[in-house]
């Protein structure tokens, strides 16, 4: 059997850091080709014209569906209230799409892009990063094997540094309509690993409090939230953004039945502590570095992962590893959060 597989073309609306992280990916992976960059910006198509030649540029998503190459994919890299309206006009122009997280700020925003994708026949990737870190995969796994037995207690704690540098005036960030809270556009990925791992969570309570980004954003910067896991244990979920000039850390402490972990780091890239009944942690692989954005940092960098799971997908050689019935769990779980705000 040949294993030459087509191209899978990609098209990037949203060329910001992010969107621009997959661009470079997209045209250093073998089995996929750039075909289209579509920014609002019209500023950007310069210096894109450089970092990316021969890419046509769009300043419309419409005028690139109507007039623009042929592709496969779309991304969606732009600012999180645009994700919906975006990947659905993508999915009904027949192409699969890749959302960026959030996969949407409203759960009935996102379950138009699972019917949308029901009805065209056409795939839709959660960009859900933390999956592809080996300690998060090792997680998985153990809770899956039963090694832990009955889980008691889940403590999922996010401290990062998110301050002027990051909300500047103007930008669609700290913005209710567009970036639509911190736990949407910072911590969406702990709360799918928390799901992804655990399983759905009930029986929410929170506390939600502004320290110092009264002048910066529209929302809370921090928040307590307590819950019950409906596979039973219960957890909390202590996040904010308000941590003085640097990132603190994401950590993920289980108390259980047979033993207690802890994965933590600045970026859960490490398991600091395992004491599991009649177990041994092996060697994992190493954790990708943070992405870096200049004055701030993010999660891991695992989009190189995210890009080979559509190509492999799209070529019919794998499935997805972030479905967006999964994506749309994790905007309901924080929906149901912010419901208490």
């Amino acid at each position: 059997m040949s294993n030459s597989f087509p191209e899978v073309r990609f098209a990037i609306c949203g060329v910001g850091h992010i969107g621009r992280r997959h661009a470079a990916l997209i045209a250093r992976h073998a089995g996929a080709a750039l075909v289209a960059l579509i920014d609002v910006r019209a500023e950007l198509q310069g210096e894109l014209a450089v970092e990316f030649p021969g890419v046509p540029f769009f300043t419309k998503l419409e005028e690139f569906l109507d007039q623009g190459p042929v592709a496969d994919v779309l991304t969606v890299a732009t600012p999180n209230g645009c994700h919906a309206p975006q990947a659905v006009a993508g999915l009904r122009h027949g192409l699969h799409v890749v959302v960026e997280k959030p996969l949407a700020i409203t759960i009935a925003d996102a379950k138009t892009i699972v019917q949308t994708a029901q009805q065209t026949g056409q795939l839709v990737f959660g960009v859900m990063q933390n999956r592809y870190s080996p300690p998060a995969a090792w997680l998985k796994q153990i809770v899956e094997e039963g090694l832990l037995g009955q889980v008691y207690l889940v403590q999922l704690n996010c401290f990062w540094n998110r301050d002027a540098r990051y909300y500047r005036p103007g930008n669609w960030k700290g913005t209710q309509a567009l970036d639509g809270g911190t736990l949407f556009t910072q911590f969406s990925h702990f709360v799918d690993l928390l799901y992804w791992a655990f399983g759905d969570i009930t029986n929410i309570s929170a506390r939600f409090r502004d320290f110092n980004h009264a002048g910066l954003t529209e929302f809370e910067d921090s928040g307590l939230i307590t819950f019950d896991l409906i596979r039973g244990g219960s957890g909390t979920l202590s996040y904010s953004t308000a941590v003085w000039d640097r990132n603190l850390e994401s950590s993920l402490t289980v108390v259980a039945e047979r033993g207690s972990l802890r994965i933590a780091g600045q970026y859960m890239d490490k398991v600091e502590y395992c004491h599991l009944e009649g177990y041994t942690l092996p060697d994992l692989p190493a954790t990708n570095a943070a992405n870096n954005y200049g004055t701030f940092q993010g999660s891991a960098a695992n989009h190189v992962q995210v890009i080979e799971n559509v190509v492999d997908t799209v070529q019919q050689r794998s499935s997805i590893t972030t479905n967006a019935l999964e994506g749309l769990k994790v905007v309901e779980i924080i929906e149901r959060i912010y419901a208490l705000r």
